[in-house]
């Protein structure tokens, strides 16, 4: 079963990717470009250049895990930018991008404890 918890690291590409590449280019992507490991256990994200779908990839010791969503209207409302590749987020963030959502138009209660 595959969990994501608030220890879970989650990295965000801050550009599009062609959605052709699956878990082999997705991976080489990550070690060369991002400069980390695919396989230490963090989940990574990646939308195409329309932003009409989130592509996930995670390793969980035995192999990967590989989800894609498509929007079925419209565009992914909320994509981190800056001149970073790739950008660390947080599991409720991630709940909301999952749904569409703006994470800078949400406001949660601190984290007690960082992450």
């Amino acid at each position: 079963m595959l969990q994501i918890g608030a220890q879970t690291k989650i990295y965000i590409s801050t550009f599009a990717v062609d959605f052709r590449l699956g878990i082999d280019g997705l991976c080489a992507m990550i070690k060369i470009q991002f400069n980390l490991d695919p396989m230490e256990g963090a989940l990574f994200a990646f939308t195409n250049n329309r932003r009409s779908g989130i592509k996930f990839i995670i390793y969980d010791g035995q192999g990967y895990w590989f989800c894609y969503k498509r929007l079925s209207q419209g565009r992914i409302q909320w994509w981190p930018s800056g001149d970073d590749l790739v950008v660390p987020l947080d599991a409720r963030n991630l709940l909301l991008l999952i749904y569409n959502g703006d994470p800078l138009k949400v406001k949660f209660q601190k984290n007690w404890k960082e992450i």
